[in-house]
């Protein structure tokens, strides 16, 4: 159901854009001004009146800014759209031996928890991405006050070879990043 509900979103994303584009380059390209055909709200609603848009029109930065701002906002939306198309990695990795899979996010939740039980861990983030047979494990570490790294590597170490144990057929890659939590000094005022 999720399968079908993404791809009935991403085919709306797609043919509401493509109408918007059409649209937008047929007024665009058009002989005729599309001004008239527009609708135009009373003067005292208007955002901007003609003898204010004058105004800024005859300023320096107005047409190098509104340019700007409309291809930052036309390549925002153009990677969102992109970021809808995309699937990203797998997030189902296959068991050896059996039918059955485990979900990436179980896999992230049960690292998480094993490292920040480590001895000197104040808190940990794990992220773990499929592709192609190779599992990539990004483990995200801060170090309580005090800690050094080397106290905390053999048991990540361990606990980096025991998931290369579980997802044995995967080869597993794995990135550390090692922060330390600073001491906290009280500030008089």
């Amino acid at each position: 159901m999720q399968t079908l509900r993404s791809f009935l979103n991403r085919t709306v994303l797609a043919l509401t854009g493509l109408t918007l584009l059409v649209g937008g380059s047929g007024l665009a390209l058009s002989g005729t001004p599309a001004a008239g055909r527009l609708p135009v709200p009373p003067a005292h609603h208007a955002f901007l009146t003609s003898a204010r848009l004058v105004g800024l029109r005859a300023q320096g930065w107005w047409a190098p800014g509104v340019m700007a701002g409309s291809f930052a906002a036309t390549a925002l939306c153009a990677l969102w759209c992109a970021r809808q198309f995309s699937v990203g990695g797998g997030s189902l990795l296959p068991l050896p031996g059996t039918t059955g899979a485990l979900r990436t996010r179980a896999l992230e939740d049960a690292l998480n928890h094993d490292a920040a039980a480590l001895h000197g861990v104040a808190r940990c983030r794990t992220r773990v991405f499929v592709s192609r047979g190779r599992l990539t494990v990004r483990l995200h570490l801060w170090l309580q006050p005090g800690t050094t790294p080397a106290a905390v590597l053999p048991g990540l170490t361990r606990l980096i070879g025991r998931a290369e144990t579980a997802t044995a057929p995967c080869t597993v890659h794995s990135r550390v990043r090692l922060s330390h939590r600073s001491h906290r000094v009280p500030h008089v005022r």
